[in-house]
């Protein structure tokens, strides 16, 4: 048989470090789990933040392609728009070119009848044409001079 001494002091000492030993265990593993956790809240943050940057990044694709139709759009529409009124213009400035045109017809038409007229009268009152003349030439002589 093998003999123990029976130290008090030693069964202490014993029975501390096992208390010790039972304390550190879980604390020990606890420990262990914290920093577990922490490494597996760092590898999903870590992913969640890459998930983030890509949704952005698409977002970011989506509005330049979104910008780019857009303006596209706009420069069509615009395009489509000048062209309308430019159209309307020029439909507008062939009207009045038009009436213009007709117009000065109808006032050298009126011109001619009214120069066969005064010719008419010349012919059939001569002393009063020249007396006519007469009359205006002194008109313009007078607004002449004052000018």
């Amino acid at each position: 048989m093998d003999q123990k001494t029976f130290h008090p002091e030693t069964q202490s000492h014993g029975r501390t470090a096992e208390r010790l030993t039972s304390v550190t265990d879980p604390l020990n593993r606890g420990k262990d789990a914290i920093a577990e956790a922490a490494n597996g809240a760092a590898r999903s943050a870590g992913s969640d933040l890459q998930a983030i940057r890509d949704d952005l990044n698409s977002l970011k694709d989506t509005v330049s392609r979104f910008m780019s139709q857009a303006s596209g759009d706009a420069l069509k529409s615009a395009r489509e728009v000048t062209s309308n009124v430019a159209g309307q213009v020029s439909d507008v400035a062939s009207d009045l070119a038009s009436r213009g045109s007709q117009l000065a017809s109808s006032a050298g038409d009126q011109a001619k009848t009214f120069a066969t007229e005064l010719e008419g009268m010349a012919r059939r009152n001569p002393l009063g044409a020249l007396a006519g003349a007469v009359a205006i030439g002194v008109l313009i002589g007078a607004i002449g001079r004052r000018g």
